[in-house]
């Protein structure tokens, strides 16, 4: 077994043994919190949480404390606050893209209505605030309240660039950096906080989430014309379907002559419901190597997110 695959193992041993221990800590939490609430309540959280999930949030947050010197039974309670937050804007992202699915299986909006939905996410999202504001106090608030309010930014912007294909790399990842990075990075920072680390860390771990989060996204958006659904969950071409312009696309109109801006431009402002069109727009992504350049834009981002964690060296 080569040193790269005995690492995978041995992470994805890790990363199993945490979301075990995260989950466990979520049920006690939940079970603790919910004695008074109604019963239907419990219910949604129960398909909404426990429904699948790679709970990588908590793991960066276990992984970010433990590396700054703490390990123990409260930090799996931060991990699972911060999983409920991911989970609440999973509730509410279907919410708004009315999606029926998630995670080969309906979505809490389908299943249960959008009010219950909504309300599932909000408390979810009450829970998260609560716990994090009482295990790192009011500096680790802050972090979290400041990334929440940078996510709902993000995905206000993203709505905005609905179908807009002059979008630009730069508000692109303007735009994940808000909606997907600012929660991940906030997961480190708030791990680190959690065990008491420096500045100089929490910053470091910080820009590891960042650049681990925009990486995480534009790999998400690779998946969307490339992936299998049987894997990810995920339909393929739904980011098409929704006028979502991403990198690939982005990379692909920067590199296109005059016809081939003119034939994407027609797809992507067209009738975008047939599975014909969405194929027609991924080999024309992959002649104009939108698709590589996405890729070889993502190995860049881990680098300098590996790069960041040098003070730890």
């Amino acid at each position: 077994m080569t040193v790269r695959k005995e690492s995978q193992t041995r992470l994805g041993e890790v990363a199993a043994r945490v979301a075990g221990l995260v989950e466990q800590a979520m049920r006690r939490d939940i079970k603790e919190a919910l004695q008074s609430c109604d019963p239907l309540l419990a219910e949604v959280l129960e398909y909404a949480i426990f429904g699948g999930g790679k709970r990588i949030r908590p793991l960066l947050t276990v992984l970010s404390s433990t590396i700054c010197g703490r390990k123990d039974e409260q930090l799996y309670l931060l991990a699972a606050a911060l999983e409920y937050l991911h989970v609440a804007t999973l509730i509410h992202d279907d919410v708004i893209d009315h999606a029926r699915t998630r995670r080969g299986r309906e979505s809490v909006r389908n299943k249960y209505g959008m009010a219950v939905a909504i309300l599932a996410g909000d408390w979810l999202h009450a829970r998260s605030m609560h716990l994090i504001g009482q295990l790192t106090g009011p500096d680790g608030l802050s972090v979290f309240c400041r990334a929440t309010g940078a996510m709902v930014d993000g995905e206000y912007l993203q709505i905005r660039h609905a179908g807009d294909i002059s979008l630009t790399q730069e508000k692109y990842f303007s735009i994940i950096e808000r909606k997907t990075a600012s929660l991940i990075a906030s997961t480190c920072m708030l791990g680190a906080m959690f065990a008491g680390g420096t500045h100089d860390q929490q910053q470091a771990l910080g820009r590891y989430g960042e650049k681990v989060g925009v990486a995480f996204q534009v790999v998400d958006d690779l998946l969307d014309y490339l992936g299998n659904q049987k894997e990810t969950g995920k339909k393929v071409g739904n980011d098409f379907l929704e006028g979502k312009i991403t990198l690939p696309l982005i990379a692909a109109l920067e590199q296109a002559d005059s016809a081939e801006h003119a034939e994407l431009s027609s797809l992507l402002t067209g009738d975008r419901s047939g599975a014909e069109t969405c194929e027609q727009l991924r080999v024309l992504l992959e002649r104009l190597d939108g698709f590589r350049f996405a890729r070889n834009r993502a190995q860049a981002l881990v680098g300098e997110a590996v790069a960041a964690l040098e003070i730890f060296a």
